[in-house]
């Protein structure tokens, strides 16, 4: 009976060896993936592309309702409108009519200094014959330089007045004046930001938000996969990992497609960190090993854009 036992045994044991087989490189097909923030805060108007589409970069995906914007815009145009004004005012000096009226008070006080020049020159002579006393030509004298000092300010407020502001003065207004532009600028630029544009050539996976919601400043409304980035995934224990170098020719087989095989290509081998997630079906190798990861992208990128995000896929070694 011992006998019996012992040849049962060992026919089970020598039965289970044989049915034991090397598990096969199992990993995923993956994606890039691109991310949709907003820069400014506002309500989602409007969506203009639904999960599945294939979108262009460039492409409108959704536009923001940002009130506030607009009520910036306006000030922003009021106070370049002031400050445009100012700076012109300072440039330009004084307006037609004043220069009028700047121009008859030179006139004016030019004839009564005309005057008296020939009064001083008159009572000159007169004096100098002792036909009058010292002290009318004093006062007649000093009537003649007021009047002279009074031209002489007349002409210079005049000149003032056709140049223009002092040029300090100009400087201050110009310098309102570009930073009302700025204002202006920046809230065009804000304004912009309520339409949501595609960065990249992408299909979107997945809308975060709903027409109504509101989105904070950077909030993530769209996620997406960028075209053409399709690659495979493998994660591998450091006893298996020189079995591939980079740039080696492999072929990855495709379960759900009929076991299908691609041409494909290791393109990186990179070591993660301990912390780091593992992708593998079989994560069963000695956690004391050294676990690196695997990105294999298909020779034809075309044929693969089509490939299932995370289907398993199968890794053979040429």
């Amino acid at each position: 009976m011992k006998n019996l036992y012992g040849i049962l045994s060992l026919s089970i044991f020598v039965s289970c060896t044989n049915q034991v087989k090397e598990k096969p490189i199992e990993g995923k097909v993956e994606r890039e993936q691109v991310t949709v923030v907003t820069k400014v805060p506002g309500k989602i108007a409007k969506l203009l592309v639904e999960e599945g589409d294939f979108v262009h970069a460039g492409d409108t995906l959704a536009i923001l309702s940002i009130p506030e914007v607009d009520a910036k815009e306006e000030q922003a145009k009021g106070a370049l409108q002031s400050a445009d004004a100012q700076y012109n005012m300072a440039v330009k000096g004084a307006t037609k009519g004043q220069l009028v009226q700047l121009q008859a008070k030179v006139d004016g006080l030019k004839e009564q200094y005309e005057f008296a020049k020939k009064s001083i020159g008159r009572l000159d002579a007169l004096l100098q014959d002792s036909l009058i006393p010292q002290q009318k030509y004093d006062e007649t004298y000093a009537k003649f330089q007021g009047a002279k000092n009074q031209y002489l300010a007349a002409q210079a407020e005049l000149a003032e007045a056709k140049g223009g502001a002092r040029q300090e003065q100009q400087i201050m207004a110009l310098g309102q004046k570009e930073r009302a532009l700025g204002a202006v600028s920046e809230v065009n630029v804000a304004a912009q930001e309520k339409y949501i544009i595609a960065p990249q050539d992408m299909s979107v996976e997945t809308i975060n938000l709903k027409v109504g919601e509101l989105a904070m400043a950077g909030y993530p409304i769209i996620n997406g996969f960028l075209d053409r980035s399709t690659y495979f995934r493998f994660t591998l224990p450091e006893n298996q990992i020189g079995k591939l170098q980079k740039g080696a020719a492999v072929e990855v087989e495709i379960p759900y497609l009929n076991h299908k095989k691609v041409k494909a290509k290791v393109i990186s081998i990179k070591a993660l960190n301990s912390y780091a997630s593992i992708a593998s079906a079989y994560p069963d190798f000695d956690p004391q090993q050294a676990v690196f990861e695997l990105k294999i992208v298909p020779e034809d990128a075309a044929g693969s854009k089509d490939l299932l995000t995370k289907t398993l896929v199968v890794l053979h070694a040429n």
